[in-house]
């Protein structure tokens, strides 16, 4: 289950820790022993992705992930994948704790990934209740709430939370460093919404998944831009297709984000 899991992805998250922590120590000469600790913390970022992206693919209902299966897509798995999701993420805190307890910083490494463990969930929140809760209602799908929803799910673990592991390994507090956590925030929301355009005109062969985001009826950059800059009968053609699976719906649904500029 973890080598299916957690290797085969272009690994950014877990060599931004090690990245990170050798530009603060460029000044000095890093020893094997630190140099072995950033990398423990980048594979505990990688563990921590691993199980965002079954519980994720498990609740879009997604087919493919890094050009292979699901991991809940096996005949095998089903949905004990929710159980696997959980155990990777468990895994993180006992990884940690055997290679760190000794450290001076441990405390403060454990709190910053309990706390991010809990903004990720509360971004995971905000996604399901936009995307699955009450009446759909595509007037609802604003700038506003899609910064905020990109900001817990995925600017904290993806871009703040290395650099922040990369900072404690150096011996510094993060409080010494609230800007440097509002940049990575909005690095974050510049990721997400790449990642938002190629998963509807990206090639399924390069990003390594098929894009569902129209078909699951997501609050992506997309549909928010569209809902500001499209006319009445854009609107009208929005409203009616968004969230439909049918291949001429998806296909009237991007008609309309090109009519836009959307796609550049």
């Amino acid at each position: 289950m973890m080598d299916y899991n957690v290797p085969g992805g272009k690994l950014n998250r877990g060599l931004s820790v090690i990245d990170s922590y050798m530009l603060l120590r460029e000044e000095t000469e890093v020893d094997d022993e630190d140099f072995y600790l950033a990398c423990v913390l980048g594979w505990c970022v990688e563990w921590l992705q691993a199980s965002a992206l079954v519980f994720d693919d498990i609740t879009d209902n997604a087919y493919t992930r890094r050009d292979s299966l699901c991991w809940y897509k096996l005949p095998t798995v089903g949905m004990s994948a929710i159980n696997d999701g959980v155990l990777l993420k468990c895994h993180v805190q006992a990884i940690i704790k055997r290679y760190f307890k000794e450290k001076i910083y441990f405390l403060n490494l454990m709190e910053l990934w309990n706390e991010i463990g809990l903004q990720t969930a509360m971004g995971q929140m905000l996604d399901l209740i936009t995307t699955h809760t009450g009446a759909k209602d595509l007037a609802r799908y604003r700038i506003q709430g899609y910064r905020r929803m990109v900001k817990y799910k995925t600017s904290y673990y993806s871009f703040y939370l290395p650099v922040a592991c990369a900072l404690l390994l150096n011996g510094a507090k993060l409080s010494d460093y609230v800007e440097l956590n509002n940049v990575l925030i909005e690095m974050g929301v510049y990721f997400q919404i790449q990642d938002d355009y190629l998963d509807c005109f990206g090639d399924p062969e390069v990003i390594g998944k098929v894009g569902t985001d129209i078909e699951d009826y997501k609050c992506s950059w997309l549909i928010v831009q569209a809902m500001e800059l499209a006319n009445e009968n854009e609107m009208k053609i929005l409203c009616e297709n968004y969230g439909k699976s049918d291949p001429q719906c998806v296909a009237a649904v991007k008609n309309v984000y090109k009519e836009l500029d959307l796609q550049v």
